[in-house]
């Protein structure tokens, strides 16, 4: 532990030091986020307010409100640039210095990322979740925080931000067969977005869809960690979704390894 926290540790100090550098970025695209998360929550507001039934698929106003903040949540801290990064140099033939490296090209990246993350806690994790117990506590006059719950919520968490990472990893070797990621980049996100439960709980799918959902990697990303906040599990629930994402998390990154040395066979780089 001693050795690899030796070796990947200056790709962390990199990470900050570019989320420090480009400021005006990281403040540009953390108010995009938070606006999207309130569009989601006035929506969901409308929708309630015009529905007779205060209760819908087991939510209320209430537990949708905390669903909407805790996805947000989820999604920012899970979110992974890997795709996107790995993508540009496959472009660019950057990749090849990967090739040289006395080190793996998967934990340069996750830990390049590692170091962004750490500014994106401290500034949005502590707030959002005491303002959703709060705003928890107005509502129904009890403390609604249990840090079992809260506990394996983090757990589940870093698994969706490791799937996240590995998914992407993967998705971004299309860049040896692709020009540019950036606009399957964009149509990656939104169907993402809409399997993982972030812009619809899987509770609110056809139960046909709603089972199949659940098994596919993607409910890892965000509705596991948010029901398991939410105490909408049952133990059991809890044991198999997060079982689950550890199995996911093993296929991502089995796929990653097998493609990449696949590809480091296959690569060459002109005019370097």
């Amino acid at each position: 532990m001693k050795k690899l926290l030796k070796t990947y540790s200056p790709f962390s100090r990199a990470g900050v030091q570019s989320a420090m550098a480009y400021r005006a970025n990281f403040i540009f695209f953390l108010i995009g986020e938070i606006f999207k998360c309130f569009v989601m929550y006035f929506i969901w507001k409308a929708v309630f307010n015009s529905s007779q039934n205060q209760n819908f698929m087991g939510f209320t106003m209430e537990d949708m409100t905390v669903y909407v903040f805790i996805s947000f949540l989820t999604g920012y801290l899970s979110f992974s640039d890997g795709a996107f990064a790995l993508g540009e140099e496959i472009v660019d033939g950057s990749v090849s210095m990967r090739m040289i490296k006395p080190c793996s090209f998967d934990m340069c990246f996750l830990f390049q990322e590692l170091g962004n993350k750490v500014i994106n806690y401290s500034i949005m994790f502590v707030p959002i979740v005491l303002g959703v117990e709060i705003y928890r506590f107005v509502i129904t006059g009890t403390v609604q925080f249990n840090i079992v719950s809260f506990v394996l919520f983090f757990v589940s968490l870093q698994l969706a931000y490791l799937i996240n990472f590995y998914f992407n990893v993967c998705y971004g070797f299309l860049a040896f067969f692709l020009k540019n990621l950036w606009g399957t980049n964009l149509i990656k996100d939104v169907i993402v977005g809409f399997l993982s439960g972030s812009t619809i709980p899987l509770a609110f799918m056809p139960d046909v869809l709603q089972t199949v959902l659940t098994y596919l990697p993607f409910a890892s990303l965000s509705y596991t960690p948010v029901m398991i906040y939410m105490n909408m599990y049952s133990p059991f629930q809890i044991a198999f979704s997060m079982l689950l994402q550890a199995f996911w998390l093993a296929v991502f990154v089995l796929v990653s390894k097998m493609i990449w040395h696949f590809a480091m066979k296959h690569l060459c780089i002109q005019g370097g």
